[in-house]
């Protein structure tokens, strides 16, 4: 099991549409069918350690990189959690 440093941690958010670029080779992300993305489905991101793997810098639409600390306060806002859910009937 990979141990958890999240003091080395960075994470970057970035849209949807350059998914495609990532490397998941370089990022501890497994593939596009596994990243989190936004409520209405238009961002994600991807979790490092160390160095900014290239991939990562090479997006156009990048915000970060974030802190585990950042992150967690960004991924509470309503853009990342659906604060009002919609009952189903």
């Amino acid at each position: 099991m990979e141990t958890q440093n999240y003091e080395t941690r960075q994470f970057m958010i970035f849209n949807i549409s350059e998914l495609n670029q990532i490397d998941f080779n370089q990022v501890h992300e497994t593939s596009q069918d596994t990243v989190r993305k936004s409520v209405d489905s238009t961002k994600t991101f991807v979790k490092w350690d160390g160095l900014i793997p290239q991939c990562v810098l090479d997006l156009q639409t990048k915000e970060g990189p974030y802190t585990y600390e950042e992150v967690v306060t960004i991924l509470a806002t309503d853009v990342w959690t659906n604060t009002n859910p919609i009952s189903e009937v």
